[in-house]
Formats: C-alpha cells, sequence, structure tokens
C-alpha cells in the first residue's frame, strides 16, 4: 500500500517560491515521462486498475533513462492524503519503449509479475483482449530532503495545462501533512488538497477547478 499525502499549489510563482525555499535541501530533479495502458474494452480502468510505464532522467541527462513498469490499484485519496496499492518493477527501456508503439509487446514480458497479473485477474492476453496506449504526460519532479523526509515538489504538464503539487509518501501521513502545512503556511504559500491523482487529471482533459 503506497500512503502519500498530496497538496496542490495553485500557480507557477507558489511552485517556484517553495522550490526556492527548499533549495538547500535538494537532493536530484527528475524529469519524468509518463505513459498508461488500458485494455482495448477498458478492462483495467472499470476495475480501478492503473497500468504505467515511466522512464526518468535525473537532472536532464537524457543517456540510459530508467523505465519503471507500475501497477496501481483501488486509489483513495481525501483530505489530501492518497492510499492505493502499488506494484512497481524495472522494466528494460528500450523494450519498454517499444511497448509504446506495440503495446501487445507488453503482455509478452513473461517474467513480470506486474504482466502475469494483469493477465490472471484482467484476462489480458486473451482473444480479443489486448492492450493500448492511452497517452501520457510529463512531470519535472525536483527533490528534497527535509525534516527527515523526502518531499517531491511537482511541476506536471499536460496537453490542456500545467498542475503543481508537493508529494510526500509516509508511513504517518496525518502527522506529515501537518508539518508539510507548517512550512507552507509560515512562508504565504498557498495550498489546497489534492482531490484527483494525476492520472484522473488527464484522463479528464482538464485542469481542477
Amino acid at each position: 500500500m503506497e500512503v502519500e499525502v498530496k497538496l496542490r499549489l495553485p500557480d507557477s510563482a507558489s511552485h517556484q517560491k517553495l522550490c526556492s525555499l527548499l533549495s538547500p535541501f535538494h537532493a536530484k530533479t527528475l524529469i519524468q515521462e509518463n505513459v498508461f495502458f488500458d485494455g482495448s474494452n477498458s478492462e483495467l480502468s472499470s476495475n480501478l486498475a492503473v497500468l504505467r510505464l515511466r522512464f526518468s532522467n535525473i537532472n536532464n541527462n537524457t543517456d540510459n533513462p530508467h523505465s519503471v513498469l507500475s501497477l496501481k490499484a483501488k486509489p483513495v485519496i481525501s483530505d489530501g492524503i492518497s492510499r492505493a496499492e502499488e506494484v512497481e518493477e524495472p522494466l528494460d527501456s528500450t523494450l519498454a519503449r517499444a511497448c509504446i508503439a506495440e503495446p501487445w509487446r507488453l503482455l509478452s514480458v513473461d517474467s513480470s509479475s506486474i504482466i502475469r497479473r494483469v493477465k490472471d485477474e484482467f484476462g489480458m492476453g486473451e482473444r480479443g483482449k489486448g492492450l493500448v496506449c492511452l497517452g501520457g504526460f510529463r512531470n519535472v519532479r525536483a527533490v528534497f530532503e527535509w525534516q527527515g523526509l523526502k518531499l517531491e515538489v511537482d511541476e506536471t504538464g499536460y496537453d490542456f495545462g500545467t498542475c503543481y503539487e508537493v508529494e510526500c509518501e509516509s508511513a504517518d501521513p496525518e502527522r506529515v501533512k501537518r508539518l508539510i502545512e507548517r512550512l507552507l503556511e509560515e512562508n504565504g504559500i498557498g495550498f489546497s488538497y489534492s482531490e484527483m491523482s494525476k492520472f484522473a487529471i488527464f484522463r479528464s482533459g482538464k485542469l481542477p477547478s
């Protein structure tokens, strides 16, 4: 179970102010490309499951991007705290790129426990049940090591606009949420509780109001 605090920042100015404030604690910046897949008849999304390939480069270094396959299920987000079942596995980046153009290749990765689960639970790979690529979005993630926490400050670029968010994974999300809220409030940075996942925003085709 992945448990994350997710607070939405209202605009670019708030995002820049937070990043400047946290700059002494900067660990790395990840340039992420997120690409999603579903069954041709929405077999995954209709069961609240999300299959994602993520490519990550550190500090704009485009050499040998790290690629990860993940499956998220049963997401719930409430009062700025997100909970979801999540499994992740590394995947060869060359193969991962090929799967975007030819999604059927994903179902041929027999070594993947995620793909086995997708086949077993959702019937993918059976007659007439293939994968389709839904597209995706780009995310710039600045990672800060602050107060013993790993804060991730995101600038997420969709075709229809940009969202800003601060995230932190924790087993004690209520305490962490209070810490982050205090940091933002004491420095005059506006925020609200995130109500949708990035994937849900992508699928809606519009920025949250």
